[in-house]
């Protein structure tokens, strides 16, 4: 099934250096051929082992049949293991350092077991046809700084799931049905994007694939490696990105997985101050170390390259950055020059983003980041990580509080709403409102919003309109485009009962218009990087709790004006200064958009410190969208 594997002095040499970008196609099991023997070659790092063996489904298990033989001085074990088949499961049997006896998963598996079985399975993940050329050509040209992007967030075990009977007690669609259904609904809403979270394997559906252990694998649930290419290909054959949640800045102490593990901290810092969470009960990685550093490079790339994966949104990048976060005084040490920045991490990502986005031009590297860590989005040559975006956490914080505030208190807190403009060039952003928004008590979107029912669809309405017409990319997570009521729960599917409701089918065809909107104006996206592409025309209406604003297009052709009212009072007087003397099109408003657009004719009336503006009026939660 293939050629012979055989690693050599220069691959363990670039291993040790943390150069060794597909160090993957060496360690692990790889189909190959000794002479005329055709099996499987094995192999794994664990550089303070006394002995390993794989033991697995072709050797009954058995500690003493496969031995592996250590190779040159940086501890790779090694050992071809003829008329292994596809799909059989193994483990690595490892004597540590002081005698300890374990069982181990490989960390560079390309399939795991279903949980709760945690055995590695041996697979072929080359054999799948790519039909994605046009994509990954098209691919090259994306520039991050004009072009449009909206991103569909999804957690694919709880999408969609099947009736739960004795024989399917999961009602998990595979890669293959998830894929057919994913694409017909991000199409019709028009996504460019979708965001897939839990995908690397792991153990507990309750972590959403945030505490991975198969870092190579794609996760079992759902079907096999194969499938899961499948699923990428058929979304980008329908022009839609894929975007994977990553996990670089912590993994799980589940015995069969990296922590300790070959008896030694192998992965991790052996300094529980530097080498674990105390809030998350999980171990962080060693940036210190090259072949860690190695492990998690060529992790990012396989993803890229193998499965032709668009982008890695990186979790947790605070947590990695700060050496104290999450810390108690005395539970962490000080780097070298006496601060608490994690100066191996920072390299890490600099080293990461250069290679990652080097060797695969349109290719997205995403931020997760909570603080106000300079450049994050920066060119490492001038001192930045080199990311391509970052999530906007400030100002989804400062839009959702006030979003959930009775509409009377709105006035005190105006500037929690024009605050974001202040920064909003200092990085390239994502606006984000993400799957963390709607769990743990936080509500679902729509339950966010203040007063009656009906009076929190009109309130979400006009709060995704500031959204969209805010400077940056933007992420949905499901559900909150057609008005989830329940908090979201990765045990059951969304609640799309709701779409026979008149509020929540008016409230998705909302959304919907609103991201063909963002997607046909360039002047939503074009200019997100550059102070001319933003002005407003009234940052200053507390008492009203009215904002408008201009976005403006590149081509100074088919520029939009906001104006959106975020109290339930009638303004039907309302009167909107304007940027220039024109005819302006009101294209939509809180009812979606218009079938026969309405012009507005500026009057020479002095507004808002312009000459000229027109009267329009602004219904309760009312929004208008005006084209110029």
């Amino acid at each position: 099934m293939g050629a012979k594997v055989v690693i050599t002095e220069l691959d363990q040499y670039l291993f040790g250096q943390g150069t060794h970008y597909d160090i993957y196609k060496k360690l692990g099991a790889h189909f190959s051929k000794v002479g005329r023997r055709e099996g499987v070659h094995f192999a794994v790092w664990a550089p303070n082992a006394q002995s390993v063996s794989v033991v697995g489904e072709f050797n009954n298990w058995n500690v003493e049949a496969n031995p592996m033989k250590k190779i040159g001085p940086i501890g790779i074990f090694e050992t071809f293991i003829p008329n292994v088949t596809e799909g059989q499961l193994y483990k690595y049997f490892i004597v540590g350092m002081n005698g300890e006896l374990l069982y181990k998963s490989d960390p560079y598996a390309s399939a795991s077991e279903l949980r709760p079985g945690n055995a590695s399975k041996v697979a072929d993940i080359s054999n799948f046809q790519w039909r994605d050329q046009n994509w990954i050509k098209k691919r090259e040209a994306f520039d991050v700084k004009t072009d449009a992007m909206a991103v569909y967030e999804v957690h694919p075990g709880s999408w969609r799931k099947h009736p739960l009977t004795k024989e399917d007690e999961t009602g998990f669609y595979s890669y293959k049905e998830f894929a057919h259904g994913l694409a017909a609904y991000v199409k019709d809403m028009g996504y460019t994007h979708v965001e897939l979270m839990g995908i690397a394997e792991h153990p507990f559906d309750g972590s959403w694939g945030y505490q991975v252990t198969g870092y190579y694998a794609p996760t079992a649930r759902y079907g096999t490696p194969v499938e899961f290419k499948y699923l990428v290909d058929y979304l980008h054959r329908n022009k839609i990105g894929v975007i994977l949640d990553w996990v670089p800045a912590h993994f799980p102490k589940d015995a069969h997985g990296l922590a300790n593990f070959d008896g030694t901290a192998v992965y991790e810092h052996a300094d529980p101050r530097q080498g674990e969470h105390p809030d998350w009960g999980t171990k962080i990685f060693n940036y210190g170390r090259n072949e860690v550093k190695n492990f998690l490079i060529a992790n990012a790339l396989y993803w890229i390259e193998e499965f032709h994966v668009d982008g890695l949104r990186v979790d947790a990048v605070a947590s990695m950055l700060y050496l104290d976060y999450g810390k108690q005084d005395g539970q962490w040490v000080a780097n070298k020059y006496g601060g608490n920045e994690n100066i191996e991490a920072i390299e890490f990502f600099k080293h990461l983003n250069t290679v990652v986005r080097g060797r695969n031009p349109g290719t997205l590297m995403i931020a997760e980041e909570s603080t106000a860590w300079p450049k994050v989005t920066g060119d490492v040559e001038d001192g930045g990580l080199g990311f391509s975006l970052k999530w906007n956490m400030g100002w989804m914080n400062d839009f959702l509080e006030y979003m959930k505030l009775d509409p009377y208190f709105r006035k005190y807190n105006h500037n929690k709403m024009t605050f974001s403009m202040t920064y909003a060039y200092s990085e390239k952003y994502v606006l984000v409102l993400s799957h963390d928004e709607v769990v743990h008590l936080k509500c679902s979107m729509v339950n966010k919003m203040p007063g009656y029912l009906d009076d929190k669809f009109k309130n979400l309405k006009a709060a995704y309109t500031f959204m969209f017409g805010h400077p940056g990319k933007k992420l949905l997570f499901m559900g909150q485009d057609f008005g989830q009521l329940q908090e979201w729960s990765e045990e059951r599917e969304l609640d799309w009962y709701l779409l026979r409701e008149e509020s929540h089918i008016q409230l998705q065809s909302f959304v919907r218009d609103l991201i063909h909107l963002y997607e046909r104006y360039a002047a939503l996206y074009a200019m997100d990087e550059d102070w001319e592409g933003f002005e407003w025309i009234n940052a200053d209406d507390a008492d009203r709790s009215i904002f408008s604003f201009v976005r403006k297009s590149p081509t100074k052709r088919n520029n939009l004006l906001f104006v959106m009212n975020f109290t339930p009072v009638e303004r039907s007087d309302y009167r909107v200064g304007l940027p220039k003397k024109k005819n302006y099109k009101l294209i939509m408003d809180q009812n979606g958009m218009l079938e026969e657009p309405v012009l507005y004719a500026a009057e020479k009336k002095e507004c808002d410190n312009r000459k000229f503006s027109f009267e329009y009026p602004l219904a309760p939660y009312g929004v208008g969208i005006f084209l110029y």
